[in-house]
C-alpha cells in the first residue's frame, strides 16, 4: 500500500470513529434535553469507547469500510443500514439481559434508537457530501470555456436505467465532447417526464421531428434491455435519419459501473443480436476472488483476456496472466495496467503443456484459484491436426488440474464447450475427456474444481460474425455451412460472468451448463448483417453453401443424454448431473493416448479417443492416405474453415 493510499484511509477511520462517537454523545443530548450529569454522564463516558470499538468490528464484519468514498451507492447505503442496524439489535439485547450489577454497560433504549439515526445519517452523508465534492470538481475541470458550443448535441434512445445513467455522465463530463439535448422512448409513461435532468420527447416513431427540434447530430443507443428485434427495428429508425449512431460497449456492465460512457462506438452485428442482462450475484464473487492470487491461463485469447477484465472488478490479490502467444498476453497486460492501475499484474509466457515452465509459476505466484481457459477449439483445423487437440486440450488441461491439486488450489474452473456433447469432432471428444479428468480428480482429492460448459461467444477471435464482416466488406460471397445449421450464442461478458457466478455456486466436480438462450440461425444472421450493411442479399452480396465439414453439427447440444440437469440458484445456471469415472482407470486411460500426440492421422487419434468417450460420433471418417486430389481439397477446405462455426479460443 502506498503512502498516500495509507494516509486517505486512516483519516477516513478518523473520520468515522468522530461520526459514531459524535452521534453517540449527541444521542445521549437529545434524550436527556441537555448535556447529561450525574450518573447519565457517567454511563456515556463508560460507553463510549465501547460502542464505538463494537461499531468499528461491525463495519470490517459487514464490509463497508471498503466502501470508496466517491462512488457512494444505494447499496453501499443499504450496507451501512445493516452494519448499524446489527450495532442497535446488539445494544438492545445487551440492555435486556445485562443484570443491574453492569448498569454501566446497559444503554437506554431511547439513546439506542436515536443514535442509530444519527449516527447513519453522519456516516452516510459525509460519504455523499464526498461524491458530490468530486463530481463537481470533475464537472469543472471537463468545462472550459468556449467549449459548449462544440459539443455535439446527442439524442438518446431509451429513458431507461442505462439511458439515465449515459445523460448524466454526458453532463457531468463535458470532456466527452458531448451534451444530451432529449431521450426517445416508446413507453408513453414516460413521455414529457425528465430523466436525469434530460426531457423525454416521445416515442421511435417520431424521431425525425424530434431531431430537427432538438437540433440533435448525433444518436446515441442507451437500451439495456432490448430484445435483438427490437434493437434491429432501432438501428432501421436511426439509419432512416442519416445521423451517426453510436452505442455504449457493455451497457450491462455500464449500469454496475465496471463500463465508462467515455467508450462509445458504432453500432455492431452482434448488438443487434439481443442478449438479456446478466443478474450477479457479486457478494459471493467476491467472496472467492478478493483478495485471492488468480491464475488464467490462455489470457491472451478472447474468453481468457475477458475473464482477467471481469476478474479485476472484484480486486484480487494478484492476478496472472499466462498464455503462449506473445501479442496476446502484451494486449491484456497492458490494458488491465490502464485499467487498474493499482492491480498487480503478471504476464507469463508460457505452454500449458510444458510442466517445468507451469510448476515454476505455481511455485513462484503460488495461485489461490485458477481459471482455466487454454485450449485449442476450432473444429476443422483440429480435424487436420488432430494430435495437437489431444496434447493441449487433454494433457494441457491434466497438467495444469494435476498441479492445481498437489499446491493446494481452492478453487479451479475449466472452461469448455458445447461441443463436448456427444461430439462428432476430435476437438469436442479432447475437451469431454477433459472434463471427465477435471470431475475424476476432483471426487479423488475433494477439491473444489468445476467445468463450466457453454456455447459460441459472439465477435471473438475465428467466430462467424468477424468473418462475415469480412465477406461482405470485399462483395462477398459469404459462406455458410449449411442452410440449416443453429448455434446458441452469447456475448463474451456475459458468458465470462456466468463463469464466474457459476464458479461461485460449485462443488466437487460439478459440470455447470450455462443457458445460451434460443440458437441463431447462421443462414439468418448472415442475411441479417447483409441488410446491416445496406446491401441486399443475393443481389449485391451473393451466400454460398460450403457443406459440413468432418466434425461439425448442423445442431449443437448443450447437456448430453444421461445428464440431469438441475437448477441452480441462479436461473441462468444449470448443473449437470452423471457418475464420475473411477479416477486410476481414467488416468491410465488418458496415459495411453500419449501415443498418439505426435501422429497427425485423424482415424488414429479418434479411435484412441473413443475408448474414452464411446459416446463420439465422428463421422465422416478421414482415411489414413489421402490422395493427391484429396490433399488438395483438405488445403481449399483448411482456407474455408475460417468461415465456419467454431467456438473461439
Amino acid at each position: 500500500m502506498s503512502p498516500t493510499i495509507f494516509v486517505n484511509r486512516s483519516l477516513q477511520y478518523l473520520i468515522d470513529v468522530a461520526i459514531i462517537a459524535a452521534s453517540f454523545v449527541a444521542a445521549y443530548i437529545l434524550r436527556f434535553e441537555g448535556f447529561p450529569d450525574g450518573q447519565p454522564l457517567k454511563h456515556m463516558i463508560f460507553q463510549i469507547p465501547y460502542v464505538t470499538l463494537f461499531t468499528l468490528v461491525v463495519y470490517f464484519g459487514v464490509g463497508v469500510h471498503r466502501y470508496v468514498w466517491r462512488f457512494v451507492s444505494l447499496r453501499d447505503i443499504s450496507g451501512f443500514a445493516l452494519a448499524h442496524g446489527a450495532v442497535a439489535a446488539a445494544l438492545v439485547i445487551a440492555r435486556l439481559i445485562l443484570p443491574d450489577a453492569y448498569m454501566y454497560g446497559r444503554v437506554p433504549l431511547s439513546v439506542t434508537a436515536i443514535n442509530f439515526m444519527l449516527v447513519f445519517l453522519g456516516t452516510v452523508g459525509v460519504r455523499a457530501l464526498r461524491r458530490a465534492s468530486v463530481e463537481w470538481q470533475d464537472s469543472r475541470q471537463s468545462r472550459r470555456p468556449g467549449d459548449t458550443a462544440a459539443l455535439r448535441r446527442v439524442l438518446l434512445i431509451g429513458a431507461g436505467r442505462a439511458g439515465h445513467i449515459v445523460a448524466r455522465e454526458l453532463s457531468q463530463r463535458k470532456d466527452l465532447g458531448m451534451t444530451p439535448v432529449g431521450f426517445v422512448d416508446d413507453d408513453p409513461a414516460k413521455n414529457e417526464m425528465i430523466v436525469g435532468g434530460v426531457k423525454v420527447l416521445g416515442s421511435l416513431d417520431y424521431l425525425p421531428q424530434f431531431i430537427e427540434r432538438a437540433k440533435a447530430d448525433l444518436l446515441l443507443i442507451s437500451v439495456a434491455s432490448a430484445t435483438g428485434q427490437e434493437m434491429r427495428r432501432i438501428k432501421a429508425f436511426c439509419d432512416k435519419t442519416g445521423l451517426p449512431t453510436k452505442i455504449v460497449p457493455g451497457i450491462y456492465e455500464l449500469i454496475d459501473g465496471s463500463v465508462s460512457v467515455s467508450r462509445i462506438r458504432d453500432v455492431q452485428p452482434e448488438d443487434l443480436l439481443g442478449r438479456a442482462p446478466v443478474t450477479l450475484d457479486a457478494a459471493s464473487i467476491a467472496a472467492f476472488l478478493n483478495g485471492r492470487r488468480i491464475l488464467v491461463t490462455g489470457a491472451g485469447g478472447s474468453i481468457g483476456s475477458e475473464m482477467c477484465r471481469q476478474v479485476c472488478r472484484f480486486a484480487p490479490k494478484a492476478l496472472i496472466l499466462l498464455d503462449q502467444t506473445e501479442f496476446g498476453l502484451f494486449e491484456i497486460d497492458r490494458e488491465l495496467r490502464d485499467q487498474f492501475p493499482g492491480q498487480t499484474v503478471v504476464a507469463a509466457i508460457g505452454d500449458v503443456t510444458d510442466a517445468g515452465r507451469t510448476a515454476d509459476i505455481f511455485k513462484t505466484h503460488k495461485p489461490d484459484v485458477v481459471i482455466h481457459a487454454a485450449a485449442h477449439k476450432h473444429v476443422p483445423l483440429m480435424e487436420l491436426n488432430p494430435g495437437e487437440a489431444v496434447k493441449n486440450n487433454i494433457f494441457g488441461t491434466k497438467n495444469v488440474a494435476d498441479l492445481a491439486a498437489e499446491r493446494g488450489v481452492e478453487k479451479f474452473i475449466f472452461i469448455s464447450t458445447d461441443k463436448a456433447v456427444n461430439p462428432t469432432s476430435v476437438m469436442g471428444a479432447t475437451k469431454r475427456v477433459a472434463e471427465r479428468y477435471v470431475q475424476a480428480l476432483a471426487q479423488k482429492t475433494g477439491r473444489d474444481f468445476v467445468t463450466v460448459r457453454f456455447g459460441n461467444v459472439l465477435g471473438s477471435v475465428g467466430s462467424v460474425i468477424p468473418v462475415f464482416k469480412s465477406q461482405i466488406a470485399k462483395g462477398g460471397p459469404v459462406t455458410v455451412t449449411h442452410p440449416e445449421m443453429k448455434r446458441y450464442f452469447m456475448t463474451i461478458p456475459e458468458a465470462s460472468q456466468l463463469v464466474l457466478q457459476a464458479a461461485s455456486l460449485g462443488g466437487r466436480g460439478d459440470i455447470f451448463i450455462l443457458d445460451m438462450g434460443e440458437p441463431v440461425s447462421i443462414l439468418q444472421l448472415a442475411e441479417d448483417m447483409i441488410v446491416y450493411s445496406g446491401l441486399r442479399p443475393y443481389a449485391d452480396v451473393d451466400i454460398v453453401f460450403t457443406g459440413v465439414r468432418p466434425g461439425e453439427k448442423l445442431f449443437e447440444q448443450i447437456a448430453l443424454d444421461n445428464e440431469r440437469a438441475e437448477k441452480t440458484r441462479h436461473p441462468k445456471i444449470y448443473i449437470g448431473k452423471e457418475t464420475p469415472l473411477p479416477f486410476d482407470d481414467l488416468a491410465a486411460a488418458i496415459d495411453a493416448l500419449k501415443q498418439v500426440t505426435h501422429t497427425n492421422c485423424v482415424a488414429t487419434v479418434r479411435q484412441a479417443l473413443r475408448r474414452i468417450v464411446p459416446e463420439a460420433a465422428f463421422e465422416p471418417r478421414r482415411p489414413e492416405r489421402l490422395t493427391a486430389e484429396e490433399a488438395e481439397a483438405e488445403k481449399v477446405q483448411a482456407a474455408q474453415s475460417l468461415a465456419g462455426e467454431a467456438t473461439p479460443r
